[in-house]
């Protein structure tokens, strides 16, 4: 790769990226840059060759690095990233800013943003997949969002130049976020607390929360997440047509769907990347051979395969 700009913050070459991500697997970046503020973050990518790929990176709880690794400057958002202001009902949040901080965060301020809080992660990846859970997304709170272009400009994006859909929004290529606003109805903080645990304790006790998983595998294919609701329909979620599949507790090398609940995909201590992607093909293709039922990846995928590796059936 051409000579690279000299930032204020850190610039790693051949930075091993599997420590920075959940699941604790993946091959190296061609170079990590941790911007120490928006505007280190700016002219980096300004004074950056074009043809250099930038991708962006939070604190990896939704991302498999595949083994051979990423030939791009991955951008990973820090300290500098993290702050979390309330301005009357609305929270600006960085985007390093973990979701559960920020539900925390505003409940002590009695504004309701407690869907925010078991979702595993940072705001920037939030904002980025749509998270949601409990019948709420981030779509349903979000005021605006703040940018920074591959040319090092700086842009304010509104809902609709996202394009939020279910697990999913859209930003061009190399575009970074740095900042989002929310806003929530008003709560008694003492009630808002109580019902963050709550959550918390069912999730405790529904998802394997102490195993090395990258939350939800798949999108639910009804196109919705959990409304929290006793009446809550099971028909088309993803951990039911995996079960239907027979996919529960499967296994390929150290990786495995997970016995407490078959959407998540668990590295059992020794998994490379490539065992966890081929498993989750391998119950793609299995649930779509039992029901038909084609499951999408919730967790993202990038980087490259080692050098002469196979591919497995579907994986792409």
């Amino acid at each position: 790769m051409r000579d690279l700009p000299t930032p204020r913050g850190r610039l790693t070459p051949d930075r091993s990226l599997s420590d920075l991500t959940w699941l604790r697997v993946g091959g190296p970046a061609d170079f990590l840059f941790q911007p120490a503020d928006v505007d280190d973050l700016r002219g980096f990518l300004r004074d950056l060759d074009p043809d250099v790929p930038v991708v962006p990176m939070g604190v990896g709880s939704n991302l498999i690095v595949r083994d051979g690794g990423i030939r791009a400057v991955v951008v990973r958002m820090g300290r500098g990233f993290n702050h979390i202001e309330i301005e009357g009902r609305r929270v600006r949040a960085g985007v390093a800013a973990l979701d559960a901080h920020v539900a925390r965060k505003a409940a002590e301020a009695g504004i309701d943003l407690t869907f925010l809080r078991t979702i595993p992660g940072a705001i920037g990846g939030a904002v980025r997949m749509n998270a949601g859970c409990y019948g709420s997304y981030v779509a349903d709170h979000f005021v605006e969002a703040t940018a920074v272009t591959r040319e090092g400009g700086i842009v304010t994006l509104h809902a609709e130049d996202l394009q939020f859909q279910y697990r999913q929004s859209t930003l061009p290529e190399g575009w970074v976020l740095v900042e989002a606003v929310f806003e929530g109805p008003s709560g008694d903080p003492e009630a808002l607390a109580a019902r963050m645990d709550a959550q918390l304790k069912k999730r405790d006790e529904t998802q394997p929360t102490k195993d090395r998983t990258a939350g939800s595998t798949f999108r639910n294919p009804a196109g919705f997440s959990s409304t929290g609701k006793p009446d809550d329909s099971h028909d088309l979620k993803a951990w039911k047509v995996i079960d239907e599949a027979g996919m529960r507790g499967a296994t390929i090398g150290g990786a495995q769907m997970s016995p407490m609940h078959s959407n998540f995909l668990v590295n059992t201590g020794q998994a490379t990347a490539r065992d966890l992607e081929a498993l989750g093909e391998e119950v793609r293709k299995k649930v779509f051979q039992h029901s038909g039922i084609e499951l999408h990846w919730e967790i993202k995928r990038v980087g490259e395969f080692l050098p002469g590796e196979t591919v497995a059936d579907g994986l792409t």
